[in-house]
């Protein structure tokens, strides 16, 4: 190529090279074996021009590179970088990682509840751990240079979202912000918030994956294609490619030939053949089992696998399946090297535990290959299994999505069971995004050529839809920011009231607020332009139109709402005339598909719930069985009786009497027209309407008739026009209150948490007082509940065990509500501070609501939950693991996250209580000490 330069093309072309190997990029580019993408190289160089950058890229596309980068050029300038994950385990893949490339020497972690070599260049930590860093002003801040916010999407997270804006807003101006998100649909709204918060910040945005994807549905025996091409598979063309027409029209098959026992054709049953062809085609269609997946992708060459099941108890029964099928996946060979890494991770867990916790059959299914991975799993065997999946010594993993989290483990293929995942209210389908992180593991970097993502059937799956759910790349990102107590006495404990409210209305909460708020104000605007011209239109020369079309508007309301009282009043009477029928009754029913004589068999339940088999059901009022004149029985509901009834006359129904035999009907029947056949009903008479004696519409209507625009030969012209004025003002009205409740509704929130804390004496004006000090310290979801804790002293004279189970109340969350069963607590002391917490709670439940600060809006004190108090107290106690979890009912691993959870919280109360005269501090460390032993000490690096 370089013969076919002219002199000044390779002279410019050498300058070209010349330049780039004086950048800080060309010794990091040499640190790879692989060449960087365009969109790492653009990332990199921003980031070597000053500038901050946000990188939205498809999972496993590398965007972490930039991160390293951001790495890299701190260590050249002699200053720090802090690279901060959302979750522990992240935390110390990242540690690990950046240990390996620049030793221990130069590479810390902070996680909350551990510390290695805070005063390392390179700290890797939690993001909280920084948000709590900012607030306190740490020393550790000095010289930082950049902040690596991995998996920076987190911030529409609704629990946890909030920090993410918290550590962007407060980072001093001279750290340069390095963000790097999944592909989300709003990359530049969020840059340019990013821009107008940070500085200069540079948006690269790549949606095309580094490895090629192919989607797929399993049917039985045949794999299908999911689309019909697969030209691109990462890029937006992809949203464009046709559904498989064998798979659209194996849809249509399994919905339309599903045989119904109860389906009837020509009177008799479907037919013998009919039902054979079914069978047949039923023997094509089914849901494979898991190990028959398993084996199909062996056999296919598509394993190492991970096959997301949304549930826990899913995917140990997965395990088991595939165990109880004979499935193997490792040779000898590399059954002894699990093994040997199996023994060497966990030889610090005590040999009796390890029967407690499945050891010895999870040891087999690892042996083998397979492996489950789920937040209820201690977590030293889960970073086990990842790390033999890594390895290549795990072929099959069965997983919960928290997997998808960011957690490097990529596979050649990802398996869904299901489109349907519990979110904990309902049974939900799953979102374009989540369907796009979790196929995003398929297709592992300079090892596959491509990935693949395989769907099982199921029936009713829709192919339309899932082509949807694979070719929608995006998903927004919706920030979830919302003021805390904690969060408030920070503020203005640093910058004062005023300016801490100018600070919240930076947030990007705020920021889409108002940028929706720009639409509306346009719709505003045009439609004030159009009540220019309405007006003109209803201009009368006899007199002020707009008045005269009042008092026109004032009537009809009037008359409708009169109307509307007659017609519930007429609804009243009829419900209130059926409620005194009774069995034999003999009526007229006078409207209706049913209208007629009538014999009331049963007169109905009265007005509220009937608990049927379909559950509870909810009526208008009595709805009365009847058998009709012409032999049907049917029954009736109040919109058949737009009018009273009353009984004609009564009969008796024989004890013989069959609803269900026609000659039972029929004998009745004629008894019922012969009895009372001749009977006329009387005609309901209708009362006289209210309008007519009103005084109200009296005077309007005098009002109106008296009014010099009454007379205009133009009125109902001006009258028209007065509607169309009078339809847009109202809707202007909507917009304006929708601008008002979208504007400075942060800083609203942020008024009245401060107005709450004045209220409880943390705050005076722009003062924080001692009680505030305390609360700054407390970082929980339930800080406030635990600061007035601390104050009234409920937690004084507790023993370390006593104060480990109370204190698990503020974290503690039962992932299902349980109401039906009373939670085991601690006897004693630390019942009645429960007790005590409760009572607390409730006062400021109560405050909160009088201060309208709103729990649904995700700001306020949710209840503190027992759930946990038992097994905290049984643990801080030194009971052994075996009955801890016994009597908990609880997996392992959730076990050790709310353990972990406790310990945190404990280590701030123990920095927040008072040192003097009291033993609550004191106690908080010990029981610290108490908790941090066994399974929970050694579950994990972090």
């Amino acid at each position: 190529m370089t013969e076919d330069l002219t002199p000044a093309e390779a002279y410019a072309a050498a300058r070209a090279r010349n330049a780039e190997q004086a950048t800080a990029l060309a010794p990091f580019r040499e640190l790879y074996e692989f060449g960087l993408d365009p969109f790492q190289i653009e990332a990199c160089q921003a980031l070597e021009a000053g500038k901050g950058v946000l990188v939205a890229a498809p999972t496993g596309s590398g965007k972490t590179i930039v991160g390293e980068f951001a790495v890299h050029l701190a260590l050249l300038q002699g200053r720090k970088c802090f690279y901060t994950t959302p979750i522990k385990a992240l935390s110390n893949q990242k540690y690990a990682d950046l240990v390996k490339r620049y030793g221990p020497g130069k590479v810390g972690l902070l996680t909350g509840d551990n510390s290695v070599n805070g005063d390392a260049p390179i700290i890797v930590m939690t993001t909280e751990v920084l948000r709590n860093m900012l607030y306190a002003g740490s020393q550790a801040l000095s010289g930082l240079g950049y902040v690596v916010m991995d998996e920076v999407h987190y911030l529409s997270d609704r629990f946890r979202g909030a920090v993410w804006e918290e550590v962007i807003i407060h980072l001093p101006e001279s750290v340069t912000l390095v963000s790097l998100s999944a592909t989300v649909s709003n990359a530049e709204e969020f840059g340019d918030w990013l821009d107008t918060v940070r500085g200069d910040t540079e948006v690269i945005v790549s949606e095309s994956r580094p490895v090629p994807l192919w989607q797929h549905v399993l049917a039985g025996r045949r794999m299908y294609d999911l689309f019909e091409e697969e030209t691109d598979h990462g890029g937006r063309a992809a949203s464009r490619r046709e559904v498989n027409p064998d798979l659209m029209r194996l849809a249509r098959t399994e919905n339309t030939r599903t045989y119904n026992p109860r389906e009837r054709r020509r009177g008799k049953m479907v037919r013998e053949a009919d039902r054979e062809r079914e069978r047949r085609q039923r023997s094509r269609i089914w849901t494979p089992g898991r190990p028959e997946v398993i084996e199909r992708l062996d056999a296919e060459g598509l394993l190492p696998a991970i096959t997301f099941i949304f549930s826990r108890a899913a995917c140990e029964a997965a395990v088991q399946q595939c165990l109880y099928a004979g499935l193997r996946l490792n040779d000898d060979d590399a059954r002894q090297r699990v093994r040997e890494i199996v023994e060497e991770r966990t030889a610090s867990i005590p040999s009796e535990d390890l029967h407690v916790l499945g050891y010895y059959e999870w040891l087999e299914a690892l042996e083998r290959g397979i492996a489950a991975h789920h937040a209820g799993m201690l977590p030293t065997f889960k970073e086990v299994v990842e790390e033999l999946f890594v390895r290549g010594l795990v072929k099959a993993v069965f997983a919960t999505e928290t997997l998808a989290l960011g957690i490097n483990m990529p596979a050649r293929s990802v398996v869904l069971e299901k489109l349907v995942k519990w979110n904990g209210e309902q049974h939900a389908d799953i979102t374009p995004g989540e369907y796009t992180q979790l196929t995003g593991r398929a297709g592992r970097r300079g090892i596959d050529v491509e990935g693949h993502a395989v769907v099982l059937w199921q029936r009713g799956l829709d192919p339309g839809h899932l082509a949807g759910l694979a070719g929608t790349r995006t998903y927004p990102l919706r920030s979830s920011f919302k003021p805390s107590y904690n969060m408030a006495v920070n503020l203005v404990d640093q910058f004062g009231r005023h300016r801490s409210r100018e600070l919240l209305e930076t947030s990007f909460a705020q920021f889409q607020a108002d940028r929706s708020v720009v639409g509306i104000s346009r719709q505003v605007q045009k439609n004030e332009e159009g009540l220019q011209g309405y007006q003109e239109g209803m201009t009368c020369h006899l007199g002020d139109f707009e008045e005269y079309a009042r008092l026109r508007r004032d009537l009809k309301d009037r008359e409708t709402e009169l109307a509307k009282q007659g017609a519930a009043q007429r609804r009243a009477q009829a419900a209130a005339s059926l409620e005194r029928l009774k069995t034999g009754d003999v009526i007229h029913v006078p409207t209706g598909k049913f209208a007629g004589l009538a014999l009331v068999l049963d007169p109905g339940i009265p007005a509220g719930r009937t608990n049927g088999h379909r559950g509870f059901e909810h009526h208008d009022g009595p709805r009365p069985l009847v058998l009709t004149a012409e032999r049907q029985v049917k029954r009736l509901a109040s919109i058949d009786f737009p009018v009273p009834v009353e009984a004609l006359e009564r009969m008796r129904i024989p004890k013989s009497f069959n609803p269900r035999s026609p000659q039972s009907r029929r004998d009745l029947a004629s008894a019922l027209r012969t009895k009372a056949g001749h009977i006329n009903p009387e005609r309901h008479r209708r009362d006289r309407s209210p309008a007519a004696d009103d005084r109200e519409i009296a005077r309007l209507r005098t009002a109106l008739r008296a009014h010099p625009c009454h007379g205009c030969d133009e009125r109902e012209d001006h009258a028209r026009w007065a509607e169309r004025y009078h339809r847009l003002q109202r809707d202007t009205r909507q917009l304006e209150r929708r601008i008002e409740g979208r504007t400075n509704t942060i800083a609203r929130t942020f008024d009245r948490i401060v107005a709450l804390l004045t209220e409880l004496d943390y705050l005076r004006g722009d003062d924080v007082t001692d009680n505030g000090k305390r609360l700054a310290r407390l970082y929980g979801e339930l800080d406030l509940l635990a600061s007035e804790c601390l104050r009234e002293g409920v937690w004084e004279g507790l023993n370390p065990a006593e104060l480990a189970a109370c204190v698990s109340a503020l974290v503690y969350e039962a992932r299902q509500a349980d109401d039906a069963v009373a939670p085991k607590l601690p006897t004693g002391k630390a019942k009645a501070a429960l007790g005590e917490m409760v009572r607390i709670w409730g006062r400021l439940d109560a405050l909160e609501e009088e201060f309208k600060i709103n729990q649904a809006e995700g700001v306020g004190q949710r209840e503190p939950d027992l759930g946990f108090a038992w097994a905290a107290y049984q643990w801080a106690s030194d009971k052994g693991l075996d009955e801890v979890l016994r009597e908990a009912e609880m997996p392992a691993g959730d076990f050790v996250r709310w353990c972990k959870q406790v310990i945190d919280v404990l280590g701030q109360i123990a920095a927040a209580a008072p040192k003097e005269n009291s033993t609550v501090s004191k106690n908080a460390r010990k029981a610290v000490e108490s908790l941090l032993r066994g399974v929970v000490a050694y579950s994990s690096v972090g």
